[in-house]
């Protein structure tokens, strides 16, 4: 029997949100105030994050179920802090308090400084319609569970 690849594997989704929230984070920086497109972006993080914590949560089962308890519980633990950003911006957008949102995109930042962003390779199609989107979605549901 040949082995399985999975392409879409919970660590190649996460790398590749966390790129995306990087470029995400560096083109809201230099936007100038609130408009619908920062709007958007916002959304997107939060969505994003979300994706994040789902990845996570999977990765966590899979050793929990292999007996890696302390492996799980570690990785588990150097994540948590996707689940409360991903609170406060959503927070922020449901209550249109934009004043706030630099504060935790500064915040934010440091969570992905490591990435580093040669070209900028998102478009804006991955932002596009997310405010509204998310809007539309009860407070803290996750995207999968639609």
């Amino acid at each position: 029997m040949s082995r399985i690849i999975n392409v879409d594997s919970p660590t190649k989704i996460r790398n590749r949100n966390r790129r995306s929230i990087a470029e995400i984070l560096r083109r809201l920086i230099q936007k100038p105030g609130m408009d619908d497109e920062a709007k958007d972006m916002a959304a997107t993080i939060v969505l994003l994050l979300r994706e994040i914590q789902k990845g996570v949560e999977q990765t966590g089962t899979a050793w929990e179920k292999r007996g890696y308890w302390m492996k799980s519980e570690r990785f588990m633990r150097e994540w948590e802090w996707v689940i409360q950003h991903s609170a406060d911006i959503e927070d922020v957008i449901r209550h249109e308090a934009w004043d706030l949102l630099p504060e935790l995109m500064a915040d934010l930042f440091p969570k992905f400084a490591d990435i580093e962003l040669k070209t900028m390779t998102r478009k804006a199609d991955l932002w596009k319609g997310n405010y509204e989107k998310l809007l539309a979605m009860p407070p803290g549901k996750q995207p999968w569970e639609q």
